[in-house]
């Protein structure tokens, strides 16, 4: 069952009496989704203050009257290069009521930019995922030809590429956008399960050969620093309760975890990574009380509970929230924060903030959605997207059924923004990369480093510039200096950057066993192995990130040379000649 199948039905007995709809949900866990909702009935109360340090504010309201509404956006909101927010509404006030992919700035100006009309798509569930080839990529779940949905590029201000059409036996009713991994591809799951790649820079899709174990969470694959894709099932698994998975880009899907009630059930949003190297996810139901959970995930397969929503009495209200739909925001301060769609003082659902440290964690609430947002739209507003961290310092998502009438974009602002930098596309680099690092004041930076190592760069406009990723550059994060006339500031990016390997010659290109030989490129700290013909050399030294010095082993055959690192394999495009 779709999770927006539960609202559905949840709004079919909204008139209920409290009582009558305790004896329908209120019953012991049994495998059934809609347990432990039966207490979220909104009852109209006052406001309540929000957390002193963060300061909620209702940014946009979408209107079904004059434009695009009610964003799903299962994943989270995009910051483009211009430093506004892009995202998709399901339906539009057009002639074919089929959404949009809109803009707005932090501001809360707004622009639809594109009108689905059926054959480009219809419905586009997903948010859109932002590839380190400046555009932007998304899916329709319906229309299309035959009308199983599509699969699209978007480059603003108007111009959208259908790249697929999902015709059922590809996979059809894609709800999330895919996800750029290690090796510069994108990578989804369709609402049937079905796994695909698409290559770029050209788009060509291609199914992949394994399937979800189950129904695909409403939330995109996770491109984890170790190069694999992991993802949730929404159900599943030996319990029927969803499911933990890890895929590899050729296909091959492993379940790591099954959720069997108590630890958990029906996990809706996406994963996230930790500073920790931890993964982070909620789930909608399950847990201490039956009304979600905040789990840890440390790899490759133990599952901690790091935080159980407390229970909701009839009235609606409860102190921490209940029913959390979309996944964590793993933001540059350390913490994790998140939504909850029901429960808190207006029964509207709440914002919170989370550290987790082993198997602990300090949950706290740090504001509850206004009753104005929900107060018509029982059983809730419908917080699908997960929070963007904008390279402000503020927190921006949306809900599908609040605000004014289709839902709105909202704001979480610290009192101190901690203002950063961030980068398009995957955070997977080699030396010599062209990278679009996006932020604010950009007109103004006197440098740029990676993890120290200082880059060359092009300005390109107050909000985005270019760098090239040097050669000597380290895993870590990037640095950019902002000099005024008050001084230098430097602003860290939200998360660090990983060096792939990179071979860009040999030096010499041939020799007898025993030679000496200069592997050059970069990205070679850390390296583990490396072989001439296939044959793994026996001693090696990492000299500097750029310069390896191997021998050549006994045994080795003329052919590639490999350098082996934990970040990837690089192999030589020249052959190394053993005399």
């Amino acid at each position: 069952m779709k999770v927006r199948e539960i609202f559905e039905i949840l709004k079919e007995i909204k008139n209920m009496s409290s009582t009558r709809v305790l004896e329908v949900l209120k019953t012991k866990w049994n495998g059934s989704p809609m347990m432990a909702l039966a207490c979220f009935l909104l009852v109209a109360f006052a406001a309540a203050p929000l957390h002193a340090q963060f300061a909620y504010q209702d940014v946009y309201d979408f209107n079904c009257s004059t434009g695009g509404c009610e964003p799903n956006d299962y994943g989270q909101l995009t910051q483009g290069a211009d430093g506004n927010l892009y995202g998709t509404a399901i339906y539009d006030s057009g002639s074919y009521d089929c959404g949009t992919v809109f803009m707005v700035t932090p501001s809360g100006a707004y622009s639809d930019l594109w009108y689905f009309d059926g054959t480009s798509g219809c419905t586009p569930e997903g948010a859109l995922t932002l590839a380190s080839d400046d555009n932007f990529y998304g899916v329709a779940s319906t229309g299309g030809n035959p009308g199983n949905g599509t699969l699209f590029r978007f480059i603003p201000p108007s111009t959208l590429t259908v790249l697929h059409n999902f015709n059922g036996t590809d996979g059809g009713s894609p709800q999330v956008a895919p996800i750029q991994a290690k090796d510069g591809n994108l990578y989804g799951v369709t609402g049937m399960g079905t796994a695909y790649r698409v290559t770029l820079p050209l788009g060509t899709f291609k199914q992949l050969p394994y399937n979800a174990p189950g129904q695909p969470s409403a939330g995109p694959l996770l491109a984890a620093s170790d190069g694999y894709l992991y993802g949730t099932t929404f159900n599943g698994g030996t319990s029927d309760l969803g499911t933990i998975f890890r895929m590899t880009t050729g296909g091959v899907i492993k379940i790591l975890y099954n959720f069997s009630g108590t630890d958990g059930a029906n996990p809706s949003g996406a994963l996230t990574q930790g500073s920790d190297g931890n993964l982070y996810g909620t789930t909608i139901f399950g847990g201490a009380n039956n009304t979600g959970e905040i789990f840890q995930l440390v790899l490759p397969s133990k599952l901690n509970v790091i935080h159980s929503f407390s229970s909701v009495p009839s009235n609606g209200e409860n102190s921490d929230g209940a029913g959390p739909l979309a996944g964590l925001l793993a933001a540059s301060d350390g913490y994790l924060y998140g939504s909850s769609a029901f429960g808190g003082i207006n029964t509207c659902g709440t914002l919170f903030q989370i550290k987790a440290s082993g198997t602990s964690a300090a949950f706290s609430k740090i504001a509850d959605f206004p009753n104005s947002n929900c107060t018509d739209w029982t059983p809730g507003i419908e917080p699908y997207s997960a929070l963007l961290q904008h390279t402000n310092g503020c927190f921006y998502g949306t809900t599908a059924l609040g605000g004014a009438s289709g839902g709105n974009v909202y704001s979480l602002c610290p009192a101190s923004p901690p203002y950063t930098v961030g980068v398009e596309g995957t955070v997977w680099v080699k030396p010599s990369d062209r990278v679009v690092i996006v932020g604010n004041n950009l007109s103004e930076v006197s440098q740029v480093s990676f993890a120290g190592v200082q880059a060359q760069f092009q300005p390109g406009s107050n909000t985005y510039l270019i760098a090239t990723v040097p050669s000597a550059a380290v895993d870590g994060l990037i640095t950019v200096t902002i000099s005024s006339p008050v001084g230098e500031q430097q602003i860290e990016s939200q998360h660090s950057m990983r060096i792939l390997p990179q071979i860009t010659n040999l030096d010499p290109s041939s020799g007898p066993v025993g030679t000496q030989v200069g592997i050059v490129g970069g990205g070679f700290v850390g390296a583990k192995k490396v072989t001439f013909g296939g044959v793994k050399a026996t001693s090696f030294r990492v000299v500097t990130p750029t310069l390896i010095q191997a021998t050549v082993p006994a045994g080795a055959k003329t052919g590639k040379v490999s350098v082996i690192t934990s970040n990837g394999t690089a192999t030589s495009k020249e052959t190394f000649t053993v005399n």
